[in-house]
């Protein structure tokens, strides 16, 4: 039986917000649900669907070697709540440029 791959990307078809603290940060129709084993599933938006106007860049970057060297975007007094691929590894490609969130952010789907 082969074993399923480790990341997986998933267009979604409907429409997909988020909210932080009862705030719309992110609508989007074009989202991608990334399912990696190990973690919740995460939505990442089109940058032109998420209220950059609200993040500021982090100093915070990190490494994964399955997608790439990461950035990440405060909200307000909370940090790092966001993060982006700028240059996502060839396989992840599809993630450059998009944002997903984390902690206390509500998705609705």
């Amino acid at each position: 039986m082969p074993q399923a791959p480790r990341i997986e990307l998933h267009p979604v078809s409907q429409r997909v917000q988020l909210h932080v603290d009862g705030k719309l940060i992110a609508d989007s129709t074009q989202a991608l649900e990334l399912r990696e084993t190990g973690y919740p599933p995460r939505h990442y938006f089109p940058r032109e669907d998420v209220r950059m106007d609200l993040l500021t860049l982090s100093e915070t970057t990190t490494y994964c070697s399955f997608k790439g060297n990461t950035v990440y975007f405060s909200l307000g007094e909370s940090s790092d709540v966001a993060w982006s691929y700028e240059q996502p590894v060839e396989v992840m490609e599809a993630l450059a440029g998009r944002v997903a969130f984390g902690g206390d952010s509500q998705v609705e789907v």
